[in-house]
């Protein structure tokens, strides 16, 4: 008598063969998501240093994009510049340019996995970190240090700080609008940050009009449309390179959440998630992240609403393999704007915010042409 076991002695019953079929199914579909996620992440993963050599090579001066690797090579690596005295190849990359493509990889990656993170925690589609009045606030704490001097004793950090500042406070009058019976429900947080945010951006408006000061004002519209003109080696770069890789981890961490929190509240709770707790957290995390950004860059839109569309379609809904799809899209999406907004018209340089609206907007109107949900 042998001891192998063949289908024919042991025949499965219908509802097994079924669940083994399904099991065996979604066991594939898992592994085949995961093999195509890391594939992308592979090929974003070079796009983005293919992009970042060729954005840093781009410019007034265009430089080889070989000799812009072995610069920054050379700089990574620790060896000496071999190209002293005047304005040299190698000031012009590590110096000028390098720093400010740096910058917009890193506003471009925040933005895109806060508005994912945004979006699973409101649960609407048509959401970007924006929603959430941030933007407004770090325009009026921006548009009072231009203007009026606010935080003038704190030299070349009045405009970042002033604008982290006034981030800030639109988190907490968000958090505080929305904050009922000590529930915040995602419509509530969503209706709250459009009442925020117009309100405080008719505030900025308030304060251009009253000022006397035309290039300050000036100052302060070029701004609202977002730059990465003020970037350079330092704290305020370090600072937002920081948050943005705390940001992204973070979120990752709490992937799984998110995936029950954009299903709905009574399967986070099913689950064991207080989506209360998990909701204000997610707030707090993303106005701090989108306050530092919007202090260093400016208001930048769109980039955290099409972003987390697109790495949906190539990845899925699942956050832990959509979010560092998104971060890299962002990232990429964000330096060749910017690219554009200072070759197309040089010597003079338009505001980012422009290019990634002018993107981003016939985006919005396909999304919205879409949803058969909406009247």
């Amino acid at each position: 008598m042998t001891n192998e076991v063949t289908d024919a002695a042991v025949p499965l019953s219908g509802v097994a063969e079924a669940q083994v079929s399904i099991t065996a199914a979604d066991a594939l579909g898992i592994t085949r998501q995961q093999r195509r996620a890391t594939v992308w992440l592979l090929i974003l993963s070079i796009a983005l240093a293919a992009t970042v050599v060729m954005a840093v090579a781009t410019g007034p001066v265009n430089i080889s994009p070989t000799t812009v690797a072995g610069i920054i090579g050379n700089h990574v690596l620790g060896f000496p510049d071999e190209m002293p005295g005047a304005v040299s190849d190698g000031t012009i990359v590590w110096e000028v340019r390098l720093p400010r493509v740096v910058l917009g990889v890193c506003v471009g990656a925040g933005l895109a996995v806060c508005g994912m993170a945004l979006q699973a925690m409101v649960r609407n589609i048509l959401a970007d970190p924006y929603l959430l009045g941030v933007n407004s606030g770090a325009s009026s704490g921006a548009a009072a240090a231009i203007l009026f001097g606010a935080g003038a004793g704190l030299g070349v950090h009045a405009l970042p700080v002033s604008a982290f500042v006034g981030a800030l406070i639109a988190s907490l009058l968000v958090y505080g609008v929305a904050r009922s019976g000590g529930r915040v429900t995602s419509v509530r947080l969503l209706l709250s940050g459009v009442a925020v945010g117009y309100a405080l951006y008719a505030l900025t408006s308030f304060l251009i009009f009253a000022s006397d000061n035309a290039e300050g004002a000036r100052s302060v519209m070029f701004w609202l449309l977002g730059s990465l003109a003020l970037s350079g080696w330092g704290i305020p770069l370090g600072v937002v390179a920081s948050v943005t890789v705390l940001t992204v981890l973070l979120l990752l961490s709490v992937g799984r959440a998110l995936d029950a929190l954009a299903v709905g509240d009574e399967t986070a709770r099913s689950l064991g998630i207080p989506p209360e707790r998990l909701r204000i957290g997610l707030l707090v995390l993303v106005a701090l992240c989108i306050g530092v950004l919007v202090a260093a860059s400016g208001s930048i839109g769109f980039v955290g609403l099409v972003v987390p569309h697109m790495a949906r379609r190539l990845v899925g809904a699942t956050h832990r393999r959509a979010l560092p799809v998104a971060a890299l899209m962002g990232a990429i999406l964000l330096v060749w704007a910017d690219v554009a907004a200072r070759t197309l018209l040089q010597p003079q340089e338009i505001p980012i915010g422009i290019v990634t609206a002018l993107l981003g907007a016939p985006f919005l109107l396909i999304l919205v042409r879409k949803l058969h949900s909406i009247p």
